[in-house]
């Protein structure tokens, strides 16, 4: 009788670790079926813009013949194309860094490295991390897109490429392309993972986030860079209580997303969980295009050198964006931080009725093409917001392609928030 081997890219990011920290599995074997799995999907997917194959088995064969270095111990890792590499280009998405070769790690990927996690290249971000995509495929179907801007991170996850892999998220670039690619991702409370040397666009918003493929993989990766152990402690019985938000947006959702929405909500309810409808005020209805103002006004400053020294390699719609922000005065960028001031307060409150609030990911689907990212509508809010924030896959809609929920907790309540987020995913896969 003969047995098929295993494969190794199907295991969660948490269960390899566990294996090869037992030294049941050895770095090199886990690398070695990532390659491969690369290899057979690159070519039609696009979600690598540079990874070193023989840089990565080299550094496996010295972690299998060392100590464990840490809890990310040879763990194959994704890193987006907007965070320094002291040994890959870093492009963030623009021609006008091509060639550019950083002599640093940004803290967040050193830290990861220090915790024994194999780099194995940059994936595809969007022009800048904004709205001009690179050529990322869907890995559920190539010709829809993966969802940005973090294109590469997600899809090179949802198509087993690697465990783990590192996004960014300014308005949905964690949340949307993990619900598009039917993987787990996290952003964490704004502030608790270091920025330095990734790109800046919008100093107020810019957020470190992580892609796994279970709530356990997500608090593995990020609580190495926010140095929060506790994360990795994630419990199973913290039943929550649940607002239920189907936000002034409702309407924007497709059919298909509102009844996975809907269905979520049930059978969470019928394992027992306390849910309560919430409707948000129209104070925060209207943070979505305060959002949009404030990325877009912030992004006008951090990009001064490459829009009055390169505006001809910017895209017409980064011009638009940037131009737009220009166009923002001090004073209404001083009612902006106000009025999300107000808005965090009343939320906040809000916050004493119920543990996590729930919405949906994302409009639908990932939409047919790859000239657009989809719509980062349902994670504007909550972004300017800085609350952490997880989707969860919730099944496919009738084109195939993945579903997700939206996981949002307290500011700063990160450790809770993933036990709820940890509960709420096994509730719904039991």
């Amino acid at each position: 009788m003969t047995h098929t081997a295993p494969d190794l890219t199907r295991l969660t990011a948490s269960a390899a670790a566990r294996l090869l920290q037992r030294r049941e599995l050895t770095a090199l074997a886990l690398l070695d079926a990532c390659i491969e799995r690369i290899e057979a999907r690159e070519p039609e997917l696009q979600a690598w813009r540079h990874y070193d194959a023989d840089g990565a088995r080299a550094l496996a064969r010295q972690l299998d013949g060392g100590p464990i270095r840490g809890p990310l111990h040879g763990l194959p890792l994704g890193v987006k194309d907007l965070f320094d590499t002291r040994d890959f280009p870093s492009a963030y998405g623009s021609p006008i860094y091509k060639a550019h070769r950083p002599a640093h790690d940004a803290a967040a990927v050193a830290l990861c490295r220090d915790a024994g996690a194999i780099v194995l290249g940059k994936t595809v971000t969007t022009e800048f991390a904004t709205f001009t995509p690179g050529p990322t495929g869907n890995p559920h179907n190539p010709a829809h897109t993966p969802g940005g801007s973090s294109s590469g991170s997600a899809a090179a996850v949802g198509a087993h490429m690697v465990p783990l892999a590192l996004g960014t998220q300014t308005a949905a670039s964690v949340i949307r392309p993990a619900a598009y690619c039917g993987i787990v991702g996290f952003k964490p409370s704004f502030g608790l993972i270091p920025r330095a040397g990734i790109k800046s666009l919008s100093e107020s918003l810019d957020t470190v986030g992580g892609f796994g493929r279970c709530v356990e993989d997500v608090a593995l990766l990020t609580s190495v860079m926010a140095n929060a152990p506790q994360w990795r402690q994630v419990p199973t019985d913290r039943k929550p209580r649940i607002g239920v938000c189907r936000t002034a947006f409702w309407d924007r959702a497709s059919p298909a997303a509102q009844a996975a929405f809907n269905d979520a909500v049930q059978r969470l309810t019928a394992q027992g969980a306390h849910a309560v409808d919430v409707t948000l005020s129209d104070a925060v209805a209207t943070l979505a295009d305060v959002h949009d103002e404030v990325m877009s006004a912030e992004a006008f400053k951090a990009l001064a050198d490459e829009r009055l020294n390169h505006p001809d390699l910017l895209s017409e719609r980064l011009q638009a964006m940037l131009e737009r922000g220009g166009q923002i005065s001090f004073e209404q960028s001083l009612q902006h931080r106000a009025h999300v001031a107000s808005a965090r307060h009343q939320v906040g409150r809000g916050f004493a009725d119920y543990d996590v609030l729930l919405t949906p990911s994302a409009c639908g689907e990932a939409e047919l093409g790859l000239e657009r990212t989809g719509d980062p509508l349902f994670s504007r809010i909550w972004s300017l917001l800085g609350l952490p924030s997880l989707n969860l896959p919730v099944g496919f809609g009738p084109q195939g392609l993945p579903l997700g929920i939206q996981v949002i907790g307290p500011v700063m309540s990160d450790t809770a928030t993933l036990g709820f987020a940890h509960w709420i995913e096994r509730s719904l896969a039991s």
